[in-house]
């Protein structure tokens, strides 16, 4: 199909796939957005990168592709969640699209520099600041980042944000920017501690503007249900 090509001419809804891509930069919790150019409705607006399902592809396979094409990014990289199907009858103004929207967290620290690099066509951008999104990326985007607070506070998939290794203050801003509040530092300290999903490596953070702090890491690659924090 044509790029802006009209959708009325199909009898049936056109599938579709959109994705919501995290990542923490400088402990603050970022998004992948792309420029959405679908004149006459959006012209250069930001959007979530997503895209419609080819005959031969499923939808997981057409994220995977959005991720390299669209958002710039080597999906090998990527964690993927499928997160909700959103099908409101008027959520593209070409025509009928139903869209299954995923989540995807990405380290900071494993991306290349073009990766983490901001263009006028893609960037990451504050979630805490989002702007205004073509389609129904709005919704879509809260519900990834509701999503995704959820995850975090009774599983590991937090990991999947961090570097491989990290100290107890950046596991803190992490939860508390994804979280969007702050947490009791003893306590949360405590539970982790409890819990044991983590284990320190012996070795110490260098550098940065802060004194040397000893460093940790998951003890597991997998995603694993813990105690809610």
């Amino acid at each position: 199909m044509k790029q802006g090509a009209k959708l009325e001419k199909y009898k049936f809804a056109v599938l579709a796939a959109d994705v919501a891509l995290f990542s923490l930069r400088e402990g603050e919790l970022v998004v992948r957005l792309i420029k959405v150019e679908r004149p006459p409705y959006f012209d250069g607006v930001p959007g979530l990168p997503g895209g419609l399902v080819h005959p031969s592809e499923t939808a997981e396979a057409t994220i995977t592709r959005i991720i390299k094409d669209k958002a710039l990014v080597n999906p090998s990289k990527v964690h993927l969640e499928q997160l909700y199907t959103f099908s409101k009858v008027d959520r593209d103004p070409r025509g009928r699209v139903v869209a299954v929207g995923y989540l995807a967290l990405v380290p900071w620290e494993s991306l290349t520099a073009s990766e983490q690099g901001d263009s006028k066509e893609v960037y990451w951008h504050k979630v805490s600041k989002a702007p205004k999104l073509a389609y129904d990326h709005d919704e879509v985007l809260r519900v990834a980042t509701k999503r995704l607070a959820s995850r975090v506070s009774y599983t590991t998939v937090i990991a999947k944000l961090l570097a491989g290794t990290f100290t107890l203050t950046e596991l803190e801003n992490a939860y508390e920017s994804i979280l969007n509040r702050a947490i009791d530092k003893r306590n949360f300290r405590k539970k982790v501690s409890r819990i044991g999903v983590i284990e320190s490596t012996g070795k110490q953070s260098v550098g940065g503007r802060h004194r040397p702090a000893l460093l940790y890491r998951f003890k597991s690659s997998k995603v694993e249900e813990i105690e809610p924090l």
